[in-house]
């Protein structure tokens, strides 16, 4: 039976892929939230969700994020 704590590896995206993809408003680098749930445009403060490994770029399922939520997604815990 499959742990229900584990993500199905099916749903991953890959590092290279993420790597390619820009906002599709502003053109620039996407982050991965610490939570690799989102896909951050720091200059268009905006959160793309990631769904079942799919990053959806569409800005119509984009969010608005603050400022100060920017750094507090873009933070990667210690260790």
């Amino acid at each position: 039976m499959a742990d229900p704590e584990k993500p199905d590896p099916r749903h991953i995206v890959d590092r290279q892929v993420l790597e390619m993809l820009v906002c599709p408003l502003t053109k620039t680098r996407l982050t991965l939230s610490a939570d690799r749930k989102e896909l951050i445009s720091v200059a268009a403060r905006l959160a793309f969700p990631i769904v079942k490994g799919v990053p959806l770029l569409g800005l119509e399922e984009a969010r608005n994020i603050e400022p100060e939520e920017v750094q507090a997604l873009t933070r990667r815990p210690p260790g």
